[in-house]
């Protein structure tokens, strides 16, 4: 299970693509942020269904403050040295367009790992 006073990313474990930047963000990241497969949480977790944790990253601060999509991706690279260009995603004229990216993005995802039912 995670601990209660770090940050924790929830993502797919399955997804080739999302090991990949799993991978560069634990090797980039400090030791406040644990990365967590959503294939290995028990049952009981106090989450989101597990269709929705597979659908897109969530991020939970260690206040349990719980986001989604772009803005969990952003928040967990904030742990990082490179926190400023995430940032940019952030700007108002930006924001809008990283957003539609990054939810036509995770649903193809979704959709060539899961199909369109409940994994």
């Amino acid at each position: 299970m995670t601990d209660p006073q770090k940050d924790v990313l929830f993502y797919d474990g399955l997804c080739p693509l999302c090991n990949a930047e799993m991978g560069k963000l634990r090797r980039c990241a400090g030791s406040k942020l644990e990365l967590q497969d959503i294939h290995q949480l028990p049952e009981d977790a106090q989450l989101p269904s597990r269709d929705e944790l597979l659908r897109s990253l969530h991020y939970r601060s260690a206040d349990g403050t719980l986001i989604s999509g772009l803005d969990a991706n952003i928040a967990a690279w904030q742990h990082t040295r490179f926190a400023g260009l995430w940032r940019v995603l952030q700007w108002p004229l930006v924001k809008p367009i990283a957003v539609r990216f990054y939810q036509f993005w995770a649903e193809v995802r979704y959709r060539r790992l899961y199909g369109q039912g409940t994994p």
